[in-house]
């Protein structure tokens, strides 16, 4: 069977530490969207929050994950090991969740929210780098996007059962995230079991990877600006949610259309980490920048709720071409010794431009209103095709 012809899931050739690592995520993203879809609706309509200070909240998370992605990256490199770096984040994240449950006001909510992204920015980098260490060049876009399409399944289902208990409890939101306490742990138990295993052949003492970007390659650093650009224009997902509810979208219906949206997401990542590894990981990049744009511009312009459901779905299409693929192409460029770091430094980049997306995406929804931030995003995403055009090799075979 070609690879174009495949199935979605089919995991024959992927690496063990690649099949775990997916179920980690699974579990891990299960617990995160049982609350994703429900916490900007509880911070602004149950705690009378403005968006503003949702966008505040979720801006400032990526920034603390941002800094921490690169020194845990260039940790993981320095000692050599990723899985327990890996299990400190992944459990403060799993922890975190849950008391959400008993939060009275806003703030409590705030800071909550910032631990549970420390625990992102520690296993980000090293989860990455771990991926690429088990992998070769020639299954690398398959391996990450089956990773991406299991943490895209489980942030499908998580919505769904949320859904199922709201259905149950009439309406119980702190019920929801309580239960989370469930895959939480399951996805903290299976990381035990995770075996940590290098490929490659590397011998001797291992060099000290380097903090910053001077000595990391000039095409990488070129990758980095058109990517860091793409990121200033995706905010976070909550946005989508408080748009739909602008729409009139009721409550109980929202988490489904994240199960749309991350449904699609799951079952065309692993094809397009494969046709990345087939045609090259750019042309699936400047498919994914060029759909962002027309995603955000449909958004923007959207007269009723019933245009959220195929604006989910592009959505979830726009994941499994840019965030697999992204990894991949990143990873390509980077030597072997300074995978973590390179990675930590990337993804840091894309949380602090995330910060900022966030941030300016709720003031300027407080100021003009809902579609002005869709707009503003889909000329940055404009803006960010046309860099990976001009910066990137097009004739690089990655």
């Amino acid at each position: 069977m070609s690879s174009s012809t495949k199935p979605a899931f089919d995991t024959k050739g992927l690496h063990p530490t690649v099949k775990m690592a997916g179920l980690v995520s699974f579990f891990t993203d299960f617990s995160t969207q049982m609350v994703g879809p429900l916490l900007p609706l509880f911070l602004t309509s149950v705690l009378g929050a403005p968006v503003w200070v949702y966008g505040l909240m979720e801006g400032v998370g990526a920034g603390i994950a941002g800094v921490l992605k690169v020194f845990a990256g260039w940790l993981s490199d320095r000692l050599g090991h990723r899985k327990w770096l890996m299990l400190v984040g992944y459990t403060i994240s799993n922890l975190t969740k849950p008391v959400f449950a008993v939060t009275g006001s806003w703030g409590p909510v705030f800071a909550l929210r910032q631990v549970e992204r420390v625990g992102k920015g520690v296993r980000t980098a090293p989860r990455d780098a771990l991926l690429a260490d088990v992998t070769t060049a020639s299954d690398r876009g398959q391996s990450f996007g089956y990773r991406r399409a299991m943490d895209s399944l489980g942030a499908a289902l998580g919505p769904l059962v949320a859904t199922a208990i709201l259905w149950w409890s009439h309406d119980r939101i702190r019920l929801v995230f309580a239960l989370t306490i469930i895959p939480g742990l399951a996805a903290t138990l299976l990381l035990l079991r995770l075996r940590e295993t290098r490929s490659g052949t590397e011998t001797g003492p291992r060099p000290r990877p380097r903090l910053g970007l001077r000595h990391l390659p000039a095409r990488f650093q070129r990758f980095m600006l058109a990517a860091g650009l793409l990121a200033l224009a995706t905010f976070s997902q909550g946005f989508l949610v408080l748009r739909a509810r602008s729409l009139g979208m009721p409550v109980l219906v929202i988490p489904v259309a994240y199960f749309v949206m991350n449904g699609v997401a799951s079952v065309l990542s692993m094809p397009s980490g494969r046709l990345g590894d087939r045609i090259g990981h750019r042309t699936m990049l400047l498919g994914g920048f060029a759909l962002l744009a027309l995603t955000y511009v449909g958004f923007s312009l959207a007269p009723a709720a019933a245009w959220i459901w195929p604006l989910m779905a592009l959505y979830g299409v726009f994941i499994a071409l840019v965030d697999g693929n992204q990894k991949v192409y990143a990873t390509a460029l980077l030597p072997q010794t300074d995978r973590g770091t390179g990675l930590g430094t990337f993804n840091a980049l894309l949380g602090f431009a995330e910060l900022a997306a966030s941030l300016g995406g709720g003031l300027l929804w407080a100021d003009a209103g809902p579609k002005l931030p869709f707009l503003a995003g889909a000329i940055i995403a404009a803006i960010a095709f046309v860099a990976l055009w001009l910066l990137t090799d097009r004739s690089t075979q990655f």
